[in-house]
């Protein structure tokens, strides 16, 4: 059962809500992300209505040289409980290296371990050019392109006030050597309650790219906090077999208080 995997789902959903309609996802300069953060999530499966904490993962910010420029190095490290382990192990990690002025990214990794199934992804993004380059080949991609990391980066440095209820923001992500186009609708605000604390929220609604997990008609619901930082609090979707729900349950080094809190 590859339930916790969809943890690595809600990145696809949290990941880019532009300023403004279309794919423009350039000229976003960093406004909410520090190096040395880090966030924690606990991720629970659950059938029959029965909610069972199957793994964690953590993400984390530092500053890295890369080609003799300073870059964020953004990673999201998740992995299975040792019990779950013995029902199906999951090491999975995704990291990416960003301008820190731009925030685009540079070079994009994703090292999946799941049961029996390993993929090791290496792309170099050439964002002049307009390609992405892996091991298989160079693919033509939009300018402005995300990963799956550098879009969380993104949409926590995006102003959500302009939007309306129910606007229906397009954006592209490469992965797995193509383009995906998908889509976030902004849902309003509101107040919920976390395994973590109570807070005040944005609620964003996203389609999802046709898995072993998601028939692709699912829609993942993500609450990000209603402060400047814009972290995840939770992220929740049906999936083939059931439900997951993701929550954050700790947070260090914040570039800003958690003001969206309102009680533990």
């Amino acid at each position: 059962m590859r339930a916790v995997i969809v943890f690595f789902a809600f990145l696809f959903v949290v990941s880019s809500v532009p300023l403004k309609t279309g794919n423009d996802f350039c000229g976003v300069s960093n406004t909410a992300v520090k190096a040395g953060e880090a966030l924690t999530y606990k991720v629970y499966y659950t059938i029959a209505g029965a909610y069972i904490g199957v793994g964690e993962a953590v993400f984390s910010y530092t500053l890295q040289e890369l080609n003799n420029k300073v870059v964020y190095h953004a990673i999201a490290e998740g992995k299975t409980y040792s019990f779950y382990d013995k029902i199906y192990k999951v090491r999975d990690r995704y990291e990416s290296y960003l301008d820190t002025g731009t925030l685009q990214s540079y070079k994009f990794i994703r090292t999946v371990s799941e049961g029996n199934y390993k993929i090791y992804e290496n792309t170099a993004f050439l964002k002049d050019v307009g390609t992405a380059v892996t091991k298989d080949g160079v693919y033509k991609v939009p300018s402005c392109v995300q990963d799956v990391m550098s879009a969380i980066t993104f949409t926590r440095n995006l102003d959500f006030t302009h939007l309306k209820v129910n606007d229906n923001i397009p954006f592209d992500m490469f992965l797995d050597k193509e383009v995906h186009h998908l889509s976030i609708r902004y849902l309003g605000k509101e107040t919920i309650r976390t395994k973590y604390a109570k807070f005040r929220a944005i609620r964003l609604s996203a389609s999802v790219i046709k898995s072993n997990i998601f028939s692709g008609d699912e829609k993942m619901t993500v609450w990000i906090s209603d402060d400047p930082n814009h972290v995840a609090l939770r992220v929740q979707s049906p999936i083939l077999i059931g439900k997951v729900k993701i929550d954050m349950v700790d947070c260090k080094n914040l570039r800003y208080p958690l003001s969206s809190l309102i009680d533990f």
